[in-house]
């Protein structure tokens, strides 16, 4: 009887352990929560991207309020000369009010969306913000040019990304030495209180883990906003 309790033991082991997580950090297994992919990295189930279809919501009336996205803005203090990427850009919410600020520089709109793309294009044709430059990247790479960009911007995006790891390689690669900056901004999973599902939110501390494992340096958090973190990385020298 011992001896089968052991065999039993054995086998729930094996069992458990039957996919670990690969030497990039990821571990396919079904999914724990509806709203994900099975797909997990550096622990975290990533959540199913938002498709074309809910451009409604990324432009709705009262984001500005609910998100404190002025305040947002304000937080990256952008130079004239700051060339900014704009990933998961979508419909260009942040793109086309980033770009005023920075007359001298641009905003690269970055999405893997084609319709996010031609939205992009008719937004700008209206708006005549000729500086933003709407970019087609993938699920792996932005294509941003290489040690370029001054400061990438990600707004409740990165936690859909299908492949965080070869994305933040990615944008490491983009950003300027030493001075390039990411900022990356997600719902609080710390708090309960934030009215969005636990999927689409990240904590501080996963935040750093993904960011640390591509090798971004942690800067600061800023806790301005009033749902989300505002976490700030940069690239070493």
């Amino acid at each position: 009887m011992e001896s089968n309790v052991v065999n039993a033991a054995s086998l729930r082991a094996t069992t458990i352990t039957a996919h670990p997580p690969d030497s990039t950090g990821y571990v396919s297994r079904p999914a724990r929560d509806p709203n994900g992919i099975g797909r997990y990295y550096e622990g975290r189930q990533i959540a199913h991207v938002m498709g074309h279809e809910g451009a409604d919501w990324l432009e709705r009336n009262d984001r500005t309020r609910e998100e404190g996205t002025e305040l947002l803005i304000n937080e990256l203090h952008l130079k004239p000369t700051d060339v900014v990427a704009d990933i998961g850009a979508g419909t260009g919410f942040f793109s086309f009010r980033l770009a005023p600020l920075v007359p001298r520089g641009r905003v690269l709109a970055v999405d893997i969306q084609p319709e996010m793309i031609t939205e992009l294009r008719q937004r700008q044709a209206k708006n005549g913000l000729h500086n933003v430059e709407p970019v087609l990247g993938t699920t792996t790479d932005p294509h941003l040019p290489a040690s370029a960009v001054d400061v990438v911007l990600i707004v409740d995006a990165y936690h859909e990304f299908d492949h965080p790891r070869e994305m933040g390689q990615a944008i490491r690669r983009a950003l300027r030495p030493g001075t390039g900056r990411l900022a990356l901004v997600e719902y609080r999973a710390e708090d309960p209180n934030v009215p969005i599902k636990e999927i689409h939110k990240m904590t501080v501390a996963q935040a750093r883990k993904e960011m640390a494992a591509v090798g971004l340096e942690f800067v600061e958090v800023r806790e301005t906003l009033p749902q989300q973190h505002l976490l700030l990385f940069r690239r070493p020298q």
